[in-house]
């Protein structure tokens, strides 16, 4: 069997602020995310949270020196702490969560983080940043369930936010990438698949989204 890197053994170790064991805490992640799934399929779009592998997949490229990362869809929090467990400062992750069943414990369990309940759709118009930009957004939304329009507007929105030289991350299930060409072509940008993880349950794949020009 493979050693744990650092980044896997922060990951899969780590304690709640509570002092409960990170095994009790992802029954108890998994519990709620069955919920949540329950009550608005489409939104949640899966069953489980995602694994710690494609935590550690999705952050890969990401450091502290990236600086502020934007966390879209963060759920039960599983990418939140890898991003600090690759040295991301707490107070440089910015959260936006729809999902009022999520909030609460993403508050309790980040409350250094800047935490937005929103729509993903809205990015443009808010205010989250001030004189600083996201180096890097992470995305753990379900864009194959959404229309083209929504996800056309979550990713104007995200790339308002984003440096020029930075890249959304976002991970899919299906065998391609989630955002079309055509959509892609459209809002300048270009996607490179960077990681595939099997051991998800499902599998699935980390796609890297940067500009080829200045958005419109």
């Amino acid at each position: 069997m493979m050693g744990e890197t650092g980044a896997e053994a922060s990951i899969g170790h780590r304690q709640r602020p509570d002092g409960k064991p990170a095994n009790r805490c992802r029954h108890s992640e998994s519990f709620d995310f069955f919920r949540a799934w329950l009550a608005n399929p489409l939104r949640v779009a899966s069953i489980v949270p995602s694994s710690s592998q494609l935590a550690l997949a999705i952050t890969r490229e990401i450091s502290a020196a990236t600086g502020p990362v934007l966390e879209l869809g963060p759920g039960t929090g599983v990418f939140t702490r890898a991003l600090l467990a690759r040295g991301v400062a707490e107070r440089d992750i910015v959260l936006v969560e729809s999902g009022s069943e999520f909030t609460v414990k993403l508050r309790q369990q980040f409350a250094k983080a800047q935490l937005h309940e929103m729509d993903a759709a809205s990015l443009r118009s808010a205010e989250i940043f001030d004189e600083r930009k996201a180096g890097a957004v992470v995305s753990g939304l379900p864009l194959l369930s959404m229309s083209p329009r929504k996800v056309a507007s979550i990713l104007r929105g995200a790339f308002h936010q984003l440096r020029h030289d930075g890249a959304l991350y976002q991970f899919t299930y299906g065998p391609r990438c989630p955002v079309p060409r055509r959509l892609l072509d459209r809002l300048g940008l270009k996607a490179v698949r960077i990681s595939t993880t099997y051991t998800n349950l499902p599998p699935a794949s980390v796609y890297r989204i940067t500009r080829r020009k200045a958005l419109s």
